[in-house]
Order: C-alpha cells, then sequence, then structure tokens
C-alpha cells in the first residue's frame, strides 16, 4: 500500500479539473436525446460536484485545487462553486489544453530527470467519472513519487486522470481525443519515450446513452423524477 500524500515529503502537488459550465444545450449533448437539454446539464452539475466532493479532502493535505473551466466566466463559475481558484482553459484541442494546463503548472524540464527529483507532481482529472474516488487521487499523487506518468484508464478506451512530474507535450499531440484508443496510444507513446508508467484500476464514466445504466446515474434520475426533466426520466428508464 502506497502511503497517504503527506508522507511523500517535498513535493508540491496540484490537482486540475477540467470541466465545463452546465450549460443546458451546451454540455452532454451526446445525453440530450434520452435526458432533454435541461436534464443533462443537470447531470453534469451533479457529475462535477461529485467530482469536488471526493477532491476535498487532499486540500487537507496541501494538494491545490484548481478548476480549469470553459462555457462560461469566471464570475458565474464563483456563483455556482464559490470561492475557489479557477482558470479559464485555453483554446486548441483536448490535448493541447491539457498540454497547456501541465505547462502552466509543472516546471520545464530540459534534460530528462530521474523519476522523483523534479519536486513537483499534478494530477488532471475530468468529471466524467463517478466511480473517481479520494482513494484514487491519493493514489495517483503517491505514484508519482516514483513513476513519471500515472493514468486512469477508462472503460470506453480514454482515460479519466492523466499525472505528470514535467510537461510531456508528446503525450497529447496526434492523439484521436474521444475515440476507444486514446488510453493505449497514450502509453505506447510512453513506452517509446521511456517513461515510468503506473496504471490505475480501470473506471466507467458517463458520457454517451450507453452510460446511463449506471447506479449514479440511475439513483440521480429517481431523485429527479419529478422536475423539469420528467421526460428524460422517462426516457431513461426506457433505455436497454
Amino acid at each position: 500500500m502506497r502511503p497517504p500524500i503527506s508522507i511523500v515529503r517535498g513535493m508540491q502537488s496540484t490537482l486540475l479539473v477540467f470541466m465545463r459550465y452546465p450549460q443546458p444545450g451546451m454540455t452532454k449533448t451526446r445525453l440530450i436525446p434520452a435526458l432533454g437539454a435541461t436534464g443533462a446539464a443537470q447531470l453534469s452539475r451533479c457529475l462535477v460536484e461529485q467530482t469536488l466532493a471526493q477532491a476535498a479532502p487532499l486540500q487537507q493535505q496541501a494538494v491545490s485545487v484548481e478548476l480549469w473551466f470553459t462555457g462560461a466566466s469566471q464570475a458565474q463559475m464563483q456563483a455556482w462553486l464559490g470561492d475557489r481558484v479557477y482558470r479559464s482553459q485555453p483554446d486548441g484541442d483536448l490535448g493541447d489544453r491539457m498540454a497547456a494546463a501541465f505547462a502552466a503548472t509543472l516546471p520545464v524540464v530540459t534534460d530528462a530527470p530521474s523519476v522523483g527529483v523534479c519536486g513537483q507532481r499534478a494530477v488532471l482529472i475530468g468529471t466524467d467519472c463517478p466511480d473517481l474516488t479520494t482513494a484514487h487521487l491519493v493514489n495517483a499523487f503517491a505514484a508519482l513519487a516514483d513513476h513519471d506518468l500515472v493514468l486512469g484508464p477508462a472503460q470506453d478506451g480514454g482515460y479519466y486522470l492523466i499525472g505528470l512530474q514535467r510537461p510531456i507535450p508528446a503525450l497529447f499531440t496526434n492523439i484521436p481525443w474521444g475515440t476507444a484508443t486514446v488510453a493505449q496510444q497514450t502509453l505506447s507513446i510512453a513506452a517509446q519515450l521511456g517513461l515510468v508508467v503506473h496504471c490505475l484500476p480501470v473506471l466507467g464514466d458517463i458520457d454517451r446513452p450507453a452510460d446511463l445504466a449506471h447506479p449514479f446515474v440511475q439513483t440521480w434520475a429517481t431523485a429527479k423524477g419529478q422536475g423539469p426533466w420528467r421526460e428524460g426520466h422517462r426516457n431513461l428508464h426506457r433505455l436497454p
């Protein structure tokens, strides 16, 4: 068992949470046919809040949590989630934006260092994975004490978490984002670069209609069955 984060001394730790503001019609668009625009946005909001609840205990162990957002102003984000560290996602595809977030957080190292000597580590997550727990995050940060890369593969072939000690732009270049080969190609690049890799357990995320059978969504749908998303709730229970 890996030690708690607080036992791994001398490393500055930052959690980067990539998220989209839950504006109806602009978020979880692949779920709109089943849930409606309002229902899809409400589910997105619930997933964000679930993720932040799992991240909250890390702040007690000196981990900085930053919300990298898109689709809203900082004022809108603060009105929803209160006083936090907010950063607007830059332009570009998903890989460009993730690479930029790591570059803004971690020091640039010109020569490949020995594992664990950089003194900083960052873990980046999305908000689509309700099975992600505080323990997964703790394990990811702890693993970065002696690994170059930590990856949390998702069941759909992507990944729900990536952690680094230093920026490695090649991990985000020429990746077919949104396909079933994202994690596999990322690991292939890591092997070509000679990186020491630690993989977390495979977890499911909520992004496509088939994912709506997840117990988290079923619980949410039952709780929200009497609101403006009622039709979406009925559609959800019609899904195979």
